[in-house]
């Protein structure tokens, strides 16, 4: 196993038509971390109910450690409805609040993420005072922070959202976030002129911007890098931006050329879309595999 990464925020189930599934963008980032060969722990917290084992059980399951994993006596583990009626489009009503809305800060929370190469976290876990202010205390200790942007109506605020921004080193967002943030400014929505004046707005090493089935773009060094997307078919998007990012920060700590680790992330992404759920197994291997297709 290679660096250490910590995850931050939800973990829920994600109640589907076709039953409830395990899911939170930073519990799939841990998970698909995980796959790709990464040391990781999430920091999340769950209900002291039936929902709170199962979802522990579920963590262990997939080989990652529970010891952060927060025990709640006053709050229900997190349920997400989802509608999934548009495969390409999954919009979701969160419940709120829930045991995820608490995350309790401590000593062990504060080494773990000063030992962390890298810290990920999104703007979901921010929508409510307790994790809130947990999260902007670990903040002041990660070396590397990366933000998923995540926005979910209406559990977000643009002061929430600009503060996280003035925190982060590496920002990852969609294109509709992009346009959103970039009109809270009033500044040009074009997206490569867009990302370099976040960049430079927020001294960010760098942004990058998934673009759905057009595939992503990435801001770095100065300059910009573009991956085409990957033709799959899809069975659904829940999980696929999750595992790009895990794909993206595996690629960004093995000093891979930002191309190449670009079209390694779209590649991963496209490939969990082939399958239901947010965190289904697959290989190194398979993503390669699918990435040689698309060449040929």
């Amino acid at each position: 196993m290679s660096n250490k990464i910590a995850c931050f925020g939800e973990i829920l189930w994600d109640v589907l038509p076709t039953g409830k599934q395990p899911g939170g963008a930073p519990f799939n980032v841990a998970v698909h971390l995980h796959q790709l060969g990464q040391s990781v722990d999430l920091i999340s917290r769950v209900g002291d109910d039936d929902l709170g084992s199962e979802l522990l059980d579920f963590v262990a399951s997939k080989g990652l450690r529970t010891d952060y994993v927060q025990l709640g006596k006053t709050h229900l583990t997190g349920v997400v409805k989802a509608n999934v009626d548009d495969a390409n489009e999954v919009t979701y009503k969160i419940v709120q609040p829930v045991a995820w809305d608490y995350i309790q800060y401590d000593a062990e929370l504060e080494t773990l993420v000063e030992q962390a190469e890298v810290f990920v976290f999104g703007s979901l876990a921010a929508r409510q005072a307790g994790t809130r202010e947990t999260l902007y205390r670990l903040l002041e200790h990660a070396k590397f922070k990366v933000f998923d942007v995540n926005m979910r109506p209406p559990h977000y605020s643009k002061e929430v959202v600009k503060y996280l921004l003035e925190k982060a080193n590496l920002v990852k967002m969609n294109h509709h976030e992009l346009a959103e943030i970039m009109a809270w400014f009033g500044e040009e929505t074009a997206r490569p002129t867009a990302m370099r004046w976040l960049a430079n707005r927020f001294d960010l090493q760098a942004v990058c911007v998934t673009c759905g089935a057009d595939g992503a773009l990435l801001w770095t060094n100065d300059q910009l890098y573009r991956a085409p997307g990957v033709a799959v078919e899809v069975k659904d998007t829940i999980g696929s931006g999750d595992s790009f990012l895990a794909a993206l920060l595996k690629g960004w700590l093995a000093g891979q050329e930002p191309g190449e680790m670009l079209r390694f992330a779209c590649a991963t992404g496209a490939l969990v879309a082939t399958h239901q759920g947010a965190t289904p197994a697959f290989t190194e291997a398979a993503v390669q595999e699918l990435l040689a297709a698309q060449a040929a």
